[in-house]
């Protein structure tokens, strides 16, 4: 596996609202810090150790990256274990999060599950694997609450076949929300493609991206006090960046203490107000799966296709 640090040479930040300028610079340098992997996702940052984990979901491995030692294999398998039988396509884990007690809380794609993963011993424990008794097609992309709930997306990605999967036991690729007492409650059930997810600093607003190409946005929830849905509106539309057959569609997201949102999308990571407006966009001309703020909170981490990237910011997301 290759890892190495280099410079991005082509200008990796678009200005689009003098308000990006308080959050990155134009200038700032992007740096490749890992790369030879088949599918980069879910990168997490662990404070308590100081090191990026994150997924290569088909090749069934989580990454661990340190400024001291690079980046090595760290859970291999991530997801599914034992033979994977050709039904599955994508084995491994994909979106990572670290809860408020440093363990490491994933979806797991080939297990077709929520799981947490303790960082000392690696044993992993499976928090819900079921809705109504049926089995979730694969789980994608997740976030926690203060209130310890667990919200997550469940599209059929990982299901070779997708939507025509003899596996797929669930009509909806849905939307969940898992309770601290191990409920699972359906958020939503009528998108067709729910992938990234993220939460306001409020925890009043549930962010939601669908990677479809004939609806690609980013919708917002509002949420009630026992945070669950009042109803939803399109924060951004992509449609004009698929037509223009810029790589990407709206993908994994995190949301700054400011409130802003850093959402992949085509293109690259376009960076948000809350109100929907699009300040800027971090490019690095492949398609950017997912990121997350690292280091000291003022680094952008980067999933970006066989690749992980980082870039500085003027702001910490923390």
């Amino acid at each position: 596996m290759a890892t190495r640090a280099a410079a991005f040479a082509a200008p990796a930040v678009q200005r689009f609202d003098p308000e990006l300028d308080r959050i990155v610079s134009v200038d700032a340098k992007l740096e490749v810090i890992a790369s030879g992997y088949r599918w980069t996702e879910g990168p997490a940052w662990v404070r308590d150790g100081d090191y990026l984990l994150f997924s290569d979901v088909p090749a069934n491995v989580v990454h661990r990256w340190s400024r001291a030692s690079g980046a090595s294999p760290f859970l291999s398998p991530s997801g599914l274990a034992g033979p994977i039988p050709a039904s599955i396509r994508e084995a491994g884990s994909n979106g990572l999060v670290i809860d408020g007690r440093g363990r490491l809380v994933m979806a797991d794609s080939g297990t077709r599950a929520i799981a947490r993963v303790d960082l000392k011993t690696k044993r992993k424990t499976i928090l819900a694997d079921r809705y109504q008794g049926k089995r979730f097609n694969s789980c994608n992309d997740l976030v926690i609450a203060r209130s310890g709930a667990i919200y997550f997306t469940d599209p059929p990605y990982g299901l070779t076949e997708g939507d025509a999967s003899p596996l797929k036991e669930m009509k909806a690729n849905g939307v969940y929300r898992l309770n601290p007492d191990g409920s699972v409650v359906q958020i939503d059930g009528s998108l067709t493609r729910p992938n990234g997810v993220g939460l306001s600093p409020d925890q009043r607003t549930l962010y939601i991206a669908q990677s479809d190409e004939q609806h690609p946005v980013i919708l917002a929830y509002a949420l009630d006090p026992a945070g669950l849905p009042q109803g939803s509106r399109v924060l951004a539309d992509f449609r004009s960046g698929v037509d223009a057959k810029l790589p990407g569609l709206p993908d994994g997201m995190k949301v700054g203490a400011s409130g802003h949102l850093f959402a992949s999308g085509p293109g690259g990571i376009h960076i948000l107000a809350p109100d929907g407006r699009r300040l800027g966009l971090i490019s690095t001309g492949k398609a950017i799966a997912n990121c997350c703020f690292g280091e000291d909170g003022r680094t952008l981490f980067l999933t970006s296709s066989d690749s992980v990237a980082r870039i500085r910011l003027n702001i910490s997301g923390w």
